[in-house]
């Protein structure tokens, strides 16, 4: 078969900015992304679980992608006016993909 380069990217993000980043996303022209939900993790702030969180937090998501690579900066751009001021990580991955006319 025959597999096609695409760009694989994760963010993940808090989870209250879930729709302002898709919408981001959709703006710049990304047609699908899938949305899970992230029960814990570590960083720069210390370990974290969804289970352990109090008040208004309501833990992270993480948004993931598949774009063809010309549709990379603008994907990322699009993304960073969510991020840039909030928690979250972005990863970025070259992929091959079958269907490309899906992406």
């Amino acid at each position: 078969m025959r597999m096609h380069a695409a760009k694989r990217v994760e963010i993940v993000i808090e989870a209250v900015m879930e729709t302002r980043l898709t919408e981001a996303l959709e703006r710049a022209g990304v047609t699908g992304y899938t949305v899970l939900p992230v029960s814990g993790g570590g960083g720069r702030s210390g370990r974290w679980s969804r289970e352990g969180q109090v008040g208004r937090a309501t833990g992270m998501v993480a948004v993931v992608c598949l774009v063809r690579p010309a549709r990379l900066d603008a994907l990322l751009e699009a993304a960073f006016t969510v991020v840039d001021r909030h928690m979250g990580v972005v990863c970025v991955t070259d992929a091959q993909v079958l269907r490309a006319e899906r992406f």
